[in-house]
């Protein structure tokens, strides 16, 4: 009986042990602080925000320090204003208007001293023939051809001061379109028109010499009156001078004397550079007209 109490003092004696080893085992729970947790949350949050502040406020810091450290080693260039290029107000040219000729410019005229000699005659057309001095002037115009000559002696000086003063404006209009026009030769006198003239007919004989050269005497470049303008050559015809010249010469005063398909009444072949003052109360109605200076006056060029 003794040891079977024994034996179930001992068995409860481990079950107590047991059960106590179970309550020691089990976790405790706290309840929930939930003061404290958010308390602590805020905290954090407070913290992480002013470092956020601080690391914004060191970013700002350091760009006005590189601003200014800039600022100091690059000064401030004030830039130029604007200045818009100016333009030329576009002005439409103004059409040409070709001049109305007056009536003193509509036929020849006489010069001031027309009546220091009578008329010895008149032509087809019924202009005045007079000799002056061994030199003819009809409708008051010196007029030099195979017909009619000057004197040995006659001699102008070069260009005449009339001739002279319409080819200086001619040039200048002719510049101003871009183009450039030049005496290649103009006075020339009675020796030396006889020199060339007697070289071109040992070179190619007189008869063809005739045709492109004038004799001693019948040469309208011993008048002063004549001017070959830039090249003797009929290729001077296609040229932006020869082809000005022959449009406008008219304008100065002056008439291209030897036309072409005219050598029947001129007595030479064509000549586009070969130009004549006669001033513009003849060269308009000869323009107009179409006629040579022969055909216009009534006279001939032969010689005799």
């Amino acid at each position: 009986m003794k040891k079977t109490a024994i034996l179930l003092l001992s068995a409860v004696l481990a079950l107590l042990v047991l059960a106590g080893c179970r309550e020691e085992k089990k976790p405790t729970v706290n309840p929930p602080d939930t003061g404290t947790a958010a308390t602590e949350t805020e905290t954090e949050t407070e913290t992480e925000t002013e470092t956020e502040t601080e690391t914004e406020n060191e970013t700002e810091s350091e760009t006005e320090t590189e601003t200014e450290t800039r600022a100091e080693t690059e000064p401030y260039v004030e830039p130029e204003p604007y200045i818009e290029p100016e333009t030329e107000p576009y002005v439409e040219p103004e059409p040409y208007v070709e001049p109305e000729p007056t009536p003193s410019e509509t036929a020849p005229l006489p010069p001031p001293d027309v009546t220091a000699s009578a008329p010895v005659g008149y032509t087809s057309k019924g202009f005045p023939v007079e000799v002056r001095d061994g030199r003819t002037y009809i409708g008051g115009l010196l007029v030099v051809n195979k017909t009619y000559s000057v004197p040995a002696d006659y001699d102008p000086g070069g260009m005449t001061p009339e001739c002279a003063d319409a080819f200086y404006r001619m040039r200048e209009a002719a510049s101003n379109e871009g183009l450039w026009i030049y005496s290649d030769s103009d006075y020339r006198s009675y020796a030396l028109q006889s020199w060339l003239y007697q070289s071109y007919v040992d070179r190619d004989g007189q008869e063809l010499a005739d045709t492109f050269s004038a004799r001693p005497g019948h040469s309208e470049h011993q008048t002063g009156l004549a001017i070959d303008i830039n090249s003797c050559l009929l290729s001077f015809a296609d040229t932006a001078e020869g082809k000005w010249l022959a449009a406008h010469c008219w304008e100065y005063g002056f008439i291209i004397r030897y036309p072409a398909g005219k050598e029947w009444s001129t007595g030479f072949m064509y000549e586009p550079w070969h130009v004549r003052y006669v001033g513009t109360w003849l060269s308009i109605p000869l323009r107009d007209s179409g006629l040579t200076l022969e055909e216009y006056l009534g006279i001939d060029s032969v010689y005799s």
